[in-house]
């Protein structure tokens, strides 16, 4: 017996299915509402994405998300430029931003074996604290610790958020209030 198939459909369905979090029922959820409830809304997709993807690139200084060579954030003389915390992701930076608990300035740092220590040494001049904010883990505590050891040489205060933001549970997923107070009940590392 032969299976029905429209390859159309198939492929929409494969590329929804690709992105995180994203199921095959999902993926077949949202491929038919696009092809044949709202077309409109896939095309407003579509372009959405085809901007993104074409506009928003790293941040030369913090390695966010923007438009332009430096982020809102880093371009913004009124952030208070002697704390600097260091997330794993631009998303994280979106999540400490919404809990309005924050406003010093970021550094993005995904894996140790992307960064650029010199660019990370520069980005801490004038710098006093350095705040980590990692979901807690092994990783997390590895990477804390040859990150401090990298700027050892520096007067530099290092605190981790709080505890009470779970174990494997990336930032993105807490909830605003725990987040901020995380935030305000950082500790000395």
């Amino acid at each position: 017996m032969k299976r029905y198939k429209i390859e159309p459909f198939e492929n929409l369905v494969e590329a929804f299915n690709a992105l995180p979090g994203i199921g095959k029922k999902s993926a077949i959820r949202l491929a038919y509402h696009i092809a044949m409830v709202d077309g409109f809304s896939g095309v407003k997709l579509a372009h959405a994405i085809e901007d993104g993807v074409n506009s928003i690139h790293k941040c030369l200084h913090c390695h966010n998300m923007s438009e332009d060579e430096l982020c809102s954030i880093c371009a913004d003389t009124g952030r208070d430029r002697t704390q600097l915390c260091i997330v794993q992701s631009a998303k994280d930076i979106l999540s400490v931003e919404e809990s309005g608990q924050y406003n010093g300035v970021y550094y993005v740092i995904s894996r140790l074996e992307d960064m650029d220590e010199s660019h990370l040494l520069h980005q801490t001049e004038g710098v006093e604290e350095v705040i980590f904010a990692f979901p807690p883990s092994i990783a997390t505590d590895t990477m804390i610790l040859y990150i401090e050891e990298k700027l050892s040489g520096r007067d530099l205060l290092f605190t981790k958020i709080a505890q009470g933001v779970p174990t494997g549970v990336e930032l993105e997923n807490i909830d605003m209030m725990s987040l901020g107070r995380a935030m305000e009940a950082r500790v000395r590392v």
